[in-house]
C-alpha cells in the first residue's frame, strides 16, 4: 500500500471542555509521517470510531482510564491497513483494527491489533455491530441482563449503536422491547426496521405518561446508557428482581455539577434494596475481553440470518471530527458514527 499525503494530520486535544465541548478544545494539526521501527507498523486510517467515552477522557479526573493529554492525539478506535511493515506477523495492505486515534496515520507495534483480513466486507463494521457497540450490547445485555422470554426490556437512546444491537438481541431473545429515542423519525426507525414493539420519544412532554402506559406489567430489564430524566422515569417501573446493565450516562457527561432538587439517592438505594434491583456497571474490554469471540460466533450468525439490523452514519473527512462529535453528545447522529478518514 502507498501513502496517499505527504503529512499526517491529527487533532489534538486543546485544552479541556467545561461543559459541552466546542471546536476551541480541539485543534487539527500538520505533522511528519511517522516512520516505524523494527519490530513495527505504519498504519494508514481509513475508518475512525466516535464513541460517547471520549467525552470522559477529555477531562483531567480518576476515571478507569488515563485522560487524553493536553496537546496529544484524540483517542479513538480505528480501522487501518498497513501501509509498511517491520513486523513479521503483518503485511502491507492488510486491514486491522487498531487503536491510532484521530490521525491519518499512526505506529503499531502489533499489540493489541485485531485482523481483518486483505480484503474485508463492511471494515466499518469492525468499529460497530462486530467492535465494541455490538459487544457491549451483546455481553451487557446477556450476562447482566439476562433477560428471558416474555420480559419487557427498556433501552435508552434505542436507535444508537448500542442501544439498538440491545433491543434486536431482546427481541431474539423472546423479549418485549420498549425503546426511548429522540424524535419521532428515530422512533418510527426503531419500531418499522429494528422490529422494537413501542418507542417512545423522550422529548414529549408527557413522556412518564407514555413510558407507564407502555409497561403495563412494569421493567424486568432496564439497559442503562443514557441517564437523566429517562432514568427518571424507569426506576418506579422497575420490577422486583429486575436487572439494570449501566454502559455509560451520555446525559451526564457534559454536566459541571449535580442537578439541582432534592437528594434521591435514599429512593435509588431503598429501591433497590426493597425490590432486590440488581444494578451492575461494566468496561466492556476490561470485563469480557475473553468472551468476545463467542459474541462474534453469535452476531456473525445473526446478521448473516437478518436477524439484526445494523445503520451507521458515516461522515467524510478528519476535519469534520471534532464538529461530529460535539454533535453526537446532542444526539445529532442517526446510528453508528463514523468518520471515513482515507
Amino acid at each position: 500500500m502507498t501513502q496517499s499525503n505527504s503529512v499526517n494530520r491529527r487533532i489534538t486535544l486543546a485544552s479541556r471542555p467545561v461543559g459541552a465541548p466546542t471546536a476551541a478544545n480541539f485543534s487539527l494539526e500538520e505533522t511528519v509521517i511517522p516512520t516505524p521501527s523494527a519490530g513495527e507498523l505504519l498504519l494508514r486510517t481509513n475508518y475512525l470510531s466516535l464513541d460517547p467515552y471520549m467525552r470522559g477522557r477529555m477531562n483531567d479526573g480518576a476515571s478507569y482510564a488515563e485522560p487524553v493529554a493536553i496537546d496529544d492525539t484524540m483517542v479513538g478506535a480505528t480501522v487501518c491497513q498497513v501501509v509498511t511493515s517491520l513486523h513479521p506477523d503483518y503485511q502491507a495492505g492488510e486491514w486491522v483494527l487498531a487503536y491510532t486515534g484521530w490521525q491519518d496515520y499512526g505506529i503499531s507495534d502489533g499489540e493489541g491489533l485485531i485482523k481483518l483480513g486483505a480484503e474485508p466486507t463492511n471494515p466499518s463494521y469492525a468499529l460497530g455491530i462486530l467492535g465494541m457497540p455490538g459487544f457491549t450490547a451483546y455481553m451487557g445485555l446477556l450476562d447482566i441482563g439476562q433477560p428471558k422470554s416474555g420480559d419487557t426490556l427498556v433501552v435508552a437512546a434505542a436507535t444508537g449503536p448500542v442501544g439498538a444491537t440491545v433491543g434486536q438481541i431482546g427481541k431474539i431473545k423472546g423479549c418485549y422491547v420498549i425503546g426511548v429515542a429522540g424524535g419521532a423519525e428515530k422512533c418510527q426507525y426503531a419500531v418499522d426496521v429494528l422490529g422494537f414493539d413501542k418507542c417512545i420519544d423522550h422529548k414529549a412532554e408527557d413522556f412518564d405518561a407514555q413510558l407507564q402506559a407502555a409497561c403495563p406489567t412494569g421493567i424486568d430489564v432496564y439497559f442503562e446508557n443514557v441517564g437523566g430524566k429517562v432514568f427518571d422515569s424507569v426506576l418506579p417501573l422497575l420490577n422486583t428482581g429486575a436487572r439494570v446493565p449501566v454502559c455509560g450516562l451520555v446525559s451526564q457527561y457534559n454536566a459541571t455539577e449535580l442537578p439541582s432538587g432534592p437528594d434521591r439517592l435514599s429512593l435509588l438505594m431503598g429501591t433497590l434494596l426493597v425490590k432486590r434491583i440488581k444494578m451492575q456497571g461494566f468496561i466492556i474490554f476490561d470485563d469480557y475481553a475473553p468472551r468476545y469471540n463467542e459474541f462474534f460466533v453469535d452476531m456473525m450468525d445473526w446478521l448473516q440470518a437478518g436477524k439484526i439490523k445494523y445503520r451507521e452514519h458515516m461522515i467524510d473527512g478528519l476535519e469534520n471530527a471534532s464538529a461530529a462529535f460535539t454533535g453526537m453528545l446532542q444526539g445529532e447522529n442517526f446510528g453508528k458514527l463514523i468518520i471515513k478518514v482515507a
